[in-house]
């Protein structure tokens, strides 16, 4: 029996109920047991560990290394890093992946740009098999007052995605773009911050470079060359991301997937974020499945290169 992964922002209940909306359209063409649904399958709320936090990475990741394709629900300009890292798992091991979103804004590197985008990063629409866009309300229905009139015209839109997505899961699906294991090959794929605060990428790869690495910069920013960076990361033996912020950029939690489902191992620089706190868990500087799924984090350059090293 084929199995079915739906990734999804989980932390508030209108974000866990359209997850479930749309497993639950799944599961009535495929059957119960060929969907996983985190946080429900995992019983996030009721689950008791000395370190929840990584037992349920350690959960998810576990069905993550047995899936046949992975339906990812995309929200707006801000997307989930948890559920990005989750697309680079599944693309890298050659997964297909139906991304699902109902935003109805596109994206481009320029005001004035004929490019546009479903997603806010190049690397997100390179990696996916297929796209399930339902971008705008149903048709206005008469009856009730204006904001039930509304009610129906969104479920409208949420329903046909769901059902768009479970017909899609019938037909043939292109493979992800699989990731060669790394080698011994020295290139260290570098992926800067998408905001280019500071010299940071400069910094890390100078001390790269010292200790005989070649680097690849990520680039699809600058030239939108996505089909390169990917390409670079299949190359590399090692990654370093900037993670920096209040959430993991989009391209970086796809990084950070792909090297864990692949055995690359991926450091980042100390995020410098608020932690966060939930019932039963241990404190997280960063959603967990970015958190575990990094090889290790550092304070500054010296130590980098002690990771480096070992």
């Amino acid at each position: 029996m084929a199995l079915y992964y739906v990734a999804h922002r989980l932390f508030a209940a209108h974000d866990r109920a359209l997850a479930a909306y749309v497993a639950h359209h799944i599961a009535r063409r495929f059957g119960q047991d060929a969907v996983f649904l985190p946080f429900c399958d995992t019983d996030e709320e009721n689950l008791s560990h000395p370190c929840k936090g990584r037992r349920l990475f350690e959960l998810d990741s576990e069905r993550l290394a047995h899936i046949d394709a992975m339906v990812a629900i995309l929200h707006g300009p801000s997307l989930d890093d948890g559920v990005c890292m989750e697309i680079g798992y599944a693309a890298s091991r050659g997964v297909p992946v139906i991304a699902v979103t109902t935003d109805f804004q596109t994206y481009g590197p320029t005001a004035g740009t004929t490019l546009r985008l479903l997603f806010p990063d190049p690397l997100l629409q390179h990696v996916v098999s297929r796209v399930v866009s339902v971008p705008r309300l149903g048709p206005s229905a008469g009856g009730g007052d204006r904001f039930e009139r509304f009610i129906v015209q969104n479920l409208h839109a949420v329903t046909a995605a769901a059902t768009e997505t479970a017909l899609a899961l019938t037909g043939s699906l292109m493979p992800g773009p699989a990731l060669p294991p790394p080698t011994s090959r020295r290139l260290a794929y570098l992926e800067p911050s998408p905001y280019g605060a500071d010299d940071w990428t400069g910094r890390v790869a100078d001390a790269l470079h010292v200790h005989g690495f070649t680097v690849y910069r990520a680039g699809r920013f600058a030239s939108l060359a996505a089909v390169r960076d990917w390409s670079a990361l299949g190359q590399a033996n090692l990654a370093v991301v900037d993670l920096r912020g209040p959430e993991t950029p989009p391209g970086a939690a796809l990084v950070i997937g792909a090297c864990t489902a692949t055995g690359r191992p991926v450091y980042a620089p100390e995020p410098g974020c608020w932690w966060t706190f939930a019932h039963g868990r241990e404190p997280n500087y960063r959603n967990l499945m970015i958190q575990y799924g990094l090889t290790g984090t550092f304070s500054d350059l010296d130590e980098l290169v002690k990771h480096l090293e070992v």
